[in-house]
């Protein structure tokens, strides 16, 4: 389980880079709400990318609860991030992502709680 959340890590640390070049350069004539929208995922992606390389590190002495904060905050950025770089990037806007943003920063807030809950029981 250590692996897995390492390499969930590693890929939301690799796509963390590709889309802040992608906002630099792709994004730098729209308009501002976009930029910011893509700004704050692009910070809450590259955060939560470090947080599961150390619940990669703690999931096996912080149990159920650590591994459940691991999930959380890998589904929390997919829904988060995931919807914010859907409204950004023209050829994702074919999907029609349903606005899972909200549902992306309540998990994302779960998953600290969980990590809070395996730090207080191990």
């Amino acid at each position: 389980m250590q692996r897995l959340w390492i390499a969930f890590g590693s890929i939301f640390g690799l796509t963390t880079v590709a889309m802040a070049a992608y906002q630099a350069h792709a994004l730098a004539g729209a308009e501002e709400h976009v930029r910011a929208g893509v700004n704050s995922a692009v910070l809450m992606q590259g955060l939560h990318a470090v947080v599961l390389l150390f619940v990669g590190l703690w999931s096996e002495r912080g149990g159920v609860a650590a591994k459940l904060a691991g999930l959380a905050f890998v589904l929390g950025l997919i829904a988060f991030c995931g919807t914010i770089y859907a409204g950004a990037i023209p050829a994702l806007a074919a999907f029609h992502v349903a606005p899972l943003a909200p549902i992306g920063g309540t998990m994302l807030m779960l998953g600290w709680l969980l990590l809070l809950i395996s730090a207080l029981r191990a």
